[in-house]
């Protein structure tokens, strides 16, 4: 690690204090659904597959303290499902055939991408709309074709990806605080 990529990470982390109050709106969004008894659904490509299957399992299992689990399904685990809808659907679709399948009205999607531009998440956020899910995407750069499409929008200002990931982790992080507070 160099000083200038600490340098550069605070930097950034500073600029996204001005998302907390849509950080810690999304937060309750994702906790009145699972107070009602509804999912969490999260999805991402490469590194985002990472931080979607992370928040997930901290749901389904815990992240700091003893609660009963959470409902919470990352669409990016369940590699015969992934190759099935690719291979018969085409890759664009492989989150919102999901999706289509378990989302229900009042359930949240999440999605991650550094980019935005992923085609399969832009779907999946405009079907996950369509049938009723709430939508949180969190994202980078200028936020891509993602851009408006969810109902709950967080653009880290930033163009480094590796920076965008470590913000989007400090988020999930946050939200999961924020979840098991309740």
């Amino acid at each position: 690690m160099t000083p200038s990529q600490l340098d550069e990470l605070i930097a950034t982390a500073e600029r996204t204090r001005a998302l907390v109050p849509q950080i810690d709106a999304a937060g309750y969004a994702l906790r009145t659904a699972l107070g009602r008894g509804n999912k969490i659904l999260t999805a991402g490509n490469g590194g985002s597959a990472a931080d979607a299957l992370h928040l997930a399992e901290e749901l389904i299992g815990r992240f700091s303290k003893e609660r009963p689990s959470l409902a919470a399904l990352s669409l990016c685990a369940d590699p015969t499902a992934l190759t099935c809808i690719a291979n018969d659907y085409g890759y664009e679709r492989v989150f919102s055939r999901q999706i289509e399948g378990l989302g229900r009205p009042g359930d949240v999607l999440v999605v991650f991408t550094t980019s935005g531009n992923s085609p399969n998440l832009v779907l999946a956020l405009k079907v996950a709309r369509e049938r009723g899910l709430l939508t949180i995407a969190v994202l980078g750069k200028d936020g891509g074709a993602a851009r408006g499409l969810a109902d709950h929008e967080l653009i880290i200002p930033s163009t480094n990806t590796a920076r965008i990931q470590e913000l989007h982790t400090f988020i999930l992080h946050a939200w999961l605080t924020q979840i098991e507070a309740e």
